[in-house]
């Protein structure tokens, strides 16, 4: 990450320097800075106190951990959809497999036989009584 050359206090003190009358080349010159950088500084800390940019610096940090810990539950709650998910579909299409053996067997017609009996539900042998 780049490293600023400048602290809050510098960056006041030179846009207070420029409210005085000095002109902007001479502060861009005098400071070692750019045109584009100075009217940057203008646009963020123009009109501020040393006390309002550092309450400005806190807030940004605050919200870029908050930032941060929104996209880690985020990605947290998209994994577990993710998860669910999956694991919904195969039980879904478990129970619709499950379902549809069912329903073909209380489909059947009156007085036709079933022959996909069990083994303990096996007709026994008939006698004869004679």
């Amino acid at each position: 990450m780049k490293r600023k050359r400048f602290s809050e206090e510098q960056i006041i003190a030179v846009l207070r320097e420029h409210e005085a009358g000095v002109a902007t080349a001479d502060l861009c010159r005098k400071h070692g800075m750019s045109s584009a950088s100075f009217y940057a500084w203008k646009a963020k800390y123009g009109g501020m106190d040393v006390a309002d940019a550092q309450k400005l610096k806190g807030l940004e940090a605050e919200n870029a951990k908050l930032k941060r810990l929104l996209a880690d539950a985020m990605l947290d709650n998209a994994a577990l959809k993710d998860l669910l998910g999956k694991n919904g579909d195969a039980r879904t299409s478990a129970r619709s497999r499950r379902s549809s053996r069912n329903d073909a067997r209380d489909e059947r017609a009156a007085g036709v036989p079933d022959y996909r009996r069990r083994s303990d539900q096996r007709a026994l042998p008939a006698h004869d009584a004679r």
